[in-house]
């Protein structure tokens, strides 16, 4: 039993759900099936995302962020994974019963999603022009002048010098950056009251990854649409999120106020990602890794699942800790977060 999603213990670090709840995720698990088994790839994940909000998921490959957010907007493969427990309610719709017709009216208008290769995200065979228009009238009732129109002005609120200009060239015509920005341009084309980003400046360089999250946190602000960042990049993540859930082998194991859980971590896990930072090294010194590999989610979990990395682990780790609260607003899912206080 997954104790660590319970109201009881859940409810610290995140609001009760309200009408301005956005998404809520409770006590999610997904599993995919495979030849004689299944990979439990989410196992009893919560997350609750309010109106307006900046919400972070961090954790290395393979702990089911991205598998998380694309069931947000159930973009997972029809057939190919099984909800075996738990809830996802978008905008008050229980995103898990939903008919698919349904979630396509709300996909694109209610929710957008920006990827993190803007060069596969968008058509190379199509002028950014009739990409845009396409997705613009397919979800709100205007004209192709009234759409070009609104996709010029999205293009410069991008700051993006020759929005006219931009709107006639090809994808493969244009920088990674010029790329990224028209595609948080078309996330924001339908007013969302949420969107997803999955690593949305991953193939990009440090300076213009800083300028696209500025532009957009600014459009988010301004509209009061809540965004769900996915990233590994906990600096990002410091910069840009309000609130951070840090995730490993598809459970989170700590979550609260981004300043709380990255100034005062209180989970091995969250403190080992801190010291395997590049700047935490000194010149010529080597970078610190986490020993040992993430657990093979197609065998059951016992006890903790970090416990076979952890310096610190223990007899009693052989039971799993539930996620409780350590500080206020602030959860840890390990038996020992109260003694680091």
């Amino acid at each position: 039993m997954h104790t660590s999603t319970s109201p009881s213990s859940s409810t610290s670090a995140t609001a009760t759900t309200t009408p301005q709840t956005v998404l809520d995720i409770q006590d999610l698990s997904i599993e995919f099936p495979i030849y004689k088994g299944a990979v439990r790839a989410v196992n009893g994940v919560t997350v609750r995302i309010a109106r307006g909000e900046v919400v972070g998921i961090v954790g290395e490959s393979g702990s089911a962020k991205s598998v998380t957010a694309m069931m947000a907007m159930r973009l997972l493969p029809e057939g190919r994974f099984q909800v075996t427990g738990g809830s996802v309610t978008l905008l008050g719709r229980d995103v898990v019963a939903a008919r698919e017709q349904d979630m396509l009216d709300i996909r694109g208008r209610d929710v957008s999603m920006i990827f993190q290769e803007p060069l596969t995200a968008l058509n190379p065979t199509q002028r950014i022009e009739r990409q845009m228009l396409e997705v613009i009238r397919l979800h709100r009732p205007c004209s192709k002048q009234e759409a070009r129109a609104l996709a010029i002005r999205l293009l410069g609120d991008m700051r993006i010098a020759d929005p006219e200009q931009v709107l006639q060239r090809y994808p493969f015509e244009l920088s990674g950056g010029m790329r990224q920005r028209i595609l948080i341009a078309l996330a924001f084309s339908c007013d969302p009251k949420i969107i997803i980003a999955d690593e949305p400046t991953t193939a990009l360089d440090v300076t213009v990854q800083r300028q696209v999250l500025q532009l957009m946190r600014a459009k988010a602000r301004d509209l009061g649409t809540a965004i769900l960042f996915i990233s590994h990049d906990l600096a990002l993540v410091s910069q840009f999120c309000d609130r951070v859930y840090v995730m490993y082998a598809g459970s989170v194991v700590e979550a609260g106020p981004t300043a709380a859980v990255l100034g005062t971590p209180m989970h091995p896990y969250t403190r080992a990602l801190l010291r395997a930072l590049p700047e935490c090294a000194l010149p010529g010194e080597l970078l610190q890794s986490i020993p040992g590999t993430v657990p093979n989610l197609s065998q059951p979990l016992l006890g903790c699942s970090f416990a076979p990395r952890c310096p610190q682990a223990q007899a009693q780790c052989q039971h799993k800790p539930p996620l409780q609260a350590v500080a206020s607003h602030h959860q840890s899912a390990c038996w020992f977060a109260k003694e680091t206080l």
